[in-house]
């Protein structure tokens, strides 16, 4: 027993400095020309990383990817509609357990700066709003609109239950939090900006609070106040002159997204900068004792539905890829790329004296997989839901349905040629006549209506509307609805009487009957599976396959598309199993496929 007790109480002395680590209140503060951590100027050298763009499983060996290149903080915006995907429902649990990732943070000797406003933009499914705040009639976000305030209250208060106990004032590692998120290239209600201030003051977010917001936005943004922090600037006397001008002439000064690269759309050229670019702009900054936050560090991959799109009245609909790769210094499977290292080595230069940063992590084990094949396809009709009835087509919002795809379907009296037209389709369409497909409409490329020649006889019509991401931003953030927004024309008359079905695709559906209709053209979904000795990252090359989405062992990889640039999808070794593994794919255009492979690197960069 006396050896036991010495053996314990050894083990408590050697954990208390790991413990006073972790629990320590810190001080954080604005000094005129510096932050002021513990009263002592802090240079801030901060990457994002997203949570749930990121496997939990991976976060910590991303952390300390990020520690190797030099990197001190993380930075993270926090996602509405993940974290409440139906009003009054909260998730914060596997891959939305927020408070869990900053305390992996603090585990790995990292500061947070965390992003809660309840817009993020960030190439994120309706910029991060929920979708049924579409449902509540005369509600309008990003305004003091009541029905709007009441439901971000409701929010804002659920996250600072559980991540204001983590501030540095209270013992845990997030630096400063900011609200909104560049405001002042949507508006300039100061009102407004001070009502986010008070809730989350409200909610416990009573440290440090900013704004950030391009150049041209930056004096509309800004609450007076709250340190004006600036997106996309990194000519050091700029930076300095325009947060001075907003900030009674002082610092400290922040680039709080400086963009190593971009990010892609479908039917758009992959976006690449070479590293040679930044690095004199990089040292200059931190030279100038600038602290910087790289959006992004390391994007991974938005999977399921949740890309957004941009879209203005100069460009047309443009939803973005799944992979965020972004060229970021860490890849979409967290290795380190050439512009890591690069950049790792004028960090270093701007370390305290005597830092020694820590070796790179080796790359990740990566596996090919020669063949993979289905077992089993089934034509969109052999997994219908039952369906609802309607005079008119309803939007997904009015069938409490966040995303996926809905079939509309109705009869039409035949043998007759004519135009079929959908009135603001939202967004891309597959047109079936008597269960077979007739032909594609697309949002993006403008395409709302076809020629038809029906037979003789009383036809069913059949459309297949996919939601491909809401706008998440400018101007359309406010009109943002899904599936049959307006109304089908059909020789320039409204059609009416629809039976609507649900596909909202959060599980996979269960299918009447494994058999196949010979010949059928119609959307499938396709089942397999495939056996693993060793696991490892890999890439499904889906560059012969059409349209879709993919599964594997349950997680929902994202999309794909034929028109590129990505053709293939990154699943992460934590999700591989050794023996069997389960894929399903939901494919639009080319049911037929039936076999496809795993190849041991990402193709981003092939538009057809």
């Amino acid at each position: 027993m006396k050896r036991t007790g010495i053996i314990v109480l050894l083990m408590v002395i050697f954990s208390m400095p790991a413990l006073a680590q972790q629990t320590a209140k810190h001080t954080f503060a604005l000094g005129d020309t510096a932050f002021l951590l513990d009263g002592k100027p802090f240079l801030m050298i901060s990457g994002e990383m997203h949570y749930p763009r990121v496997p939990r499983e991976c976060w910590r060996a991303r952390m300390k990817m990020a520690k190797a290149m030099g990197l001190n903080t993380i930075g993270t915006y926090v996602f509405w509609n993940v974290h409440e995907p139906e009003k009054g429902q909260y998730d914060f649990s596997g891959n939305n357990d927020i408070a869990a990732f900053v305390k992996t943070a603090q585990e790995e000797g990292l500061w947070v700066v965390l992003r809660p406003s309840p817009y993020v933009c960030a190439e994120w499914e309706f910029g991060g709003y929920p979708y049924w705040l579409q449902q509540i009639k005369g509600l309008v976000v990003r305004g003091k609109e009541p029905q709007y305030l009441e439901a971000y209250r409701n929010y804002i208060m659920a996250v600072g239950k559980q991540l204001s106990p983590l501030l540095v004032e209270h013992g845990g590692n997030i630096l400063m939090v900011q609200i909104e998120n560049e405001y002042g290239s949507y508006s300039n209600d100061k009102d407004y900006l001070d009502i986010n201030r008070k809730l989350f003051i409200d909610a416990g977010f009573d440290g440090l609070l900013y704004t950030c917001d391009p150049e041209p936005a930056i004096k509309d943004g800004h609450l007076p106040g709250l340190l004006p922090a600036i997106n996309g600037v990194d000519d050091p006397s700029k930076v300095k002159r325009l947060i001075n001008e907003n900030h009674n002439g002082k610092g400290p000064y922040y680039i709080a997204e400086w963009y190593p690269a971009w990010f892609d759309w479908w039917g758009t050229k992959h976006h690449t900068v070479p590293y040679q670019q930044y690095l004199g702009k990089l040292d200059s900054v931190l030279a100038a004792g600038i602290s910087i936050n790289m959006y992004m560090f390391h994007g991974g991959t938005t999977r399921g539905f949740m890309n957004g799109a941009n879209a203005n009245d100069r460009t047309p609909y443009e939803p973005q890829i799944s992979s965020y790769d972004y060229d970021a210094p860490l890849d979409e499977a967290g290795n380190a790329t050439e512009k890591f290292m690069q950049f790792r080595k004028v960090i270093s230069k701007h370390l305290p004296e005597g830092t020694v940063l820590p070796e790179v992590p080796a790359a990740r084990p990566v596996i090919t997989i020669p063949d993979i094949r289905f077992t089993s396809s089934a034509p969109l009709f052999n997994f219908l839901p039952v369906p609802a009835g309607s005079v008119k087509p309803l939007t997904f919002e009015d069938l409490g349905q966040a995303y996926g795809w809905v079939l509309y379907s109705t009869k039409l009296a035949g043998n007759k040629k004519a135009w079929l037209k959908i009135k603001e389709l939202r967004d891309y369409c597959i047109v079936m006549v008597n269960g077979k497909r007739v032909g594609v409409l697309d949002r993006r490329s403008g395409v709302d209506s076809i020629q038809l020649q029906l037979p003789a006889g009383n036809v069913k019509l059949d459309l297949l509307v996919e939601n491909l991401g809401r706008i998440n931003f400018g101007p359309y953030l406010l009109t943002n609805k899904k599936g049959i927004t307006e109304k089908v024309l059909w020789a320039g008359k409204e059609v009416n009487n629809w039976q609507l079905y649900k596909l909202p695709f959060d599980k996979l559906p269960a299918v009447k009957t494994k058999k196949a209709i010979a010949g059928s053209n119609v959307p499938a979904l396709k089942e397999g599976t495939f056996t693993l000795d060793t696991v490892g990252d890999t890439y499904l090359d889906m560059s012969n396959w059409g349209k879709g989405t993919v599964w594997v062992n349950g997680h929902n990889l994202g999309r794909y598309w034929e028109v590129g640039p990505q053709q293939t999808i990154y699943v992460p070794a934590e999700w591989l199993h050794k023996g069997a593994n389960n894929i399903a794919v939901m494919e639009l255009i080319k049911p037929e496929m039936d076999k496809l492979s795993a190849i041991d690197h990402a193709v981003l960069d092939v538009l057809k």
